[in-house]
C-alpha cells in the first residue's frame, strides 16, 4: 500500500476520479475546469501532499506564480521525505519566477543540490556551474531548440540567435521546466538535456537580424561568427545551424554536432507534422557560398560588423538584404 502523508492511507476513489478528471482536462487546455476539480479533491484529502502537488502543478501550467508558491509550499509541508521530491522542484520555479531568492535557495536545498558556499546570502542561486544545455523555445508552437548556459536550476540564458518565428531573441533568460524532453549527443558522447520554456524571465534589448552573406569558404563564415563574438554579441550561420525536425525526433535523443556546448550550432525548428530528421542545407558535404545568417547586434553596430567582416578578404565575402526580424 503506498503511504501518503504521516500514515498509510489510499486516497478516496472520489479523489482518484476528480484528479484523473482533471489532468484530462489539464491535457486538453482546459485549465479553469480543471482547478475546478482539483480544488475539489484538496477539500476531500486535505492530508495529502499530492492534492497540494497537483494545484500547483496547474498553477505553473496557468503560470500563476502566487498560487503555485503558496500550494507548492503547502505540499512540501505534508512530505514524508524532501530529498528529490519534485515538489520542491515546482517551489524553486515559482521562486524564481517571483524573485523569490531566499525560497528559490531553500527549495534547490531542499530537494538536494548543494550551493556554493561564497553564493550570496538572500541573492540569487548562482555560481551552481550547471553548464550548458539546450532549450526548447515555444514549446506549444513552432517549437526551436537552441543552446543556452545554466544560470541555476530553472533558468537558462539563450546563446543560440532564435529564428524570428520564436519570438525569442539572443541573450534573454528564459524560466524553464525540470524534467528534460530530449537529450542532445555530441560526437564525443558528452549528452545535454532538452528543457521546455515555461515563460520568458528576462528580455533583451539586442535585436535580431537576418542578412544573405556571400562567404567563399567556411573560414569567412567563421571569421564572422568570431567578429560579431569579439563584439560581445552573436552571429550564427542559419543555413548549416538549423535542421528541421519533427515533433517526435525533437523531443528524442538526437546527434548533434555542438561539441561542448559553446558553438550554438546545431539548433532544431520542429513543426507537428513535419516529416521527420531533414538534415542540413548543405546535404552532401558541399559549401554553398550563398548563406541566410542571423546576427544579434544594435542597430547602430551590425552593419560596422558587417563591413568589417567584407573589409578583410573583400574578393571572398559580401552581403546584402539586412533586416530587422526580432
Amino acid at each position: 500500500m503506498r503511504i501518503f502523508g504521516k500514515g498509510r492511507h489510499r486516497p478516496s476513489a472520489s479523489w482518484r476520479q476528480a484528479t484523473d478528471r482533471a489532468f484530462t482536462l489539464i491535457g486538453d487546455g482546459r485549465y479553469e475546469d480543471a482547478g475546478a476539480l482539483l480544488t475539489r479533491a484538496a477539500d476531500l484529502e486535505p492530508w495529502l501532499s499530492e492534492s497540494w502537488f497537483n494545484l500547483a502543478l496547474l498553477h505553473k501550467f496557468r503560470h500563476d506564480w502566487e498560487a503555485a508558491r503558496t500550494t507548492g509550499l503547502r505540499a512540501v509541508a505534508l512530505l514524508d521525505r524532501s530529498a528529490g521530491a519534485p515538489d520542491w522542484w515546482n517551489v524553486g520555479i515559482a521562486a524564481t519566477a517571483l524573485q523569490d531568492w531566499p525560497l528559490a535557495r531553500r527549495a534547490w536545498q531542499a530537494y538536494g543540490l548543494r550551493l556554493p558556499d561564497d553564493a550570496e546570502p538572500g541573492g540569487p542561486p548562482t555560481g551552481m556551474g550547471l553548464g550548458s544545455a539546450a532549450v526548447r523555445l515555444s514549446p506549444e508552437g513552432e517549437a526551436e531548440v537552441v543552446w543556452g548556459r545554466r544560470i541555476d536550476p530553472a533558468r537558462i540564458e539563450v546563446l543560440s540567435v532564435p529564428l524570428p518565428s520564436s519570438g525569442r531573441r539572443w541573450g534573454e533568460v528564459v524560466l524553464h521546466d525540470g524534467v528534460p524532453h530530449g537529450e542532445r549527443i555530441t560526437p564525443e558522447g558528452q549528452s545535454f538535456p532538452v528543457f521546455d520554456e515555461i515563460e520568458l524571465w528576462a528580455p533583451s534589448p539586442v535585436p535580431t537580424w537576418v542578412v544573405l552573406l556571400d562567404a567563399a569558404t567556411e573560414d569567412d563564415r567563421d571569421a564572422l561568427e568570431q567578429l560579431a563574438s569579439d563584439a560581445g554579441y552573436a552571429a550564427e550561420d542559419w543555413t548549416s545551424s538549423v535542421r528541421l525536425l519533427c515533433r517526435s525526433c525533437s523531443e528524442s535523443r538526437m546527434e548533434s554536432d555542438a561539441g561542448d556546448g559553446e558553438r550554438a550550432d546545431p539548433h532544431d525548428h520542429s513543426e507537428p507534422g513535419a516529416p521527420g530528421p531533414l538534415g542540413h542545407a548543405t546535404a552532401g558535404g558541399r559549401w554553398v557560398t550563398e548563406r541566410e545568417c542571423g546576427v544579434a547586434a544594435p542597430a547602430e553596430l551590425v552593419r560596422g560588423i558587417l563591413e568589417t567582416w567584407v573589409a578583410d578578404r573583400p574578393e571572398a565575402r559580401g552581403w546584402r538584404d539586412l533586416e530587422e526580424v526580432c
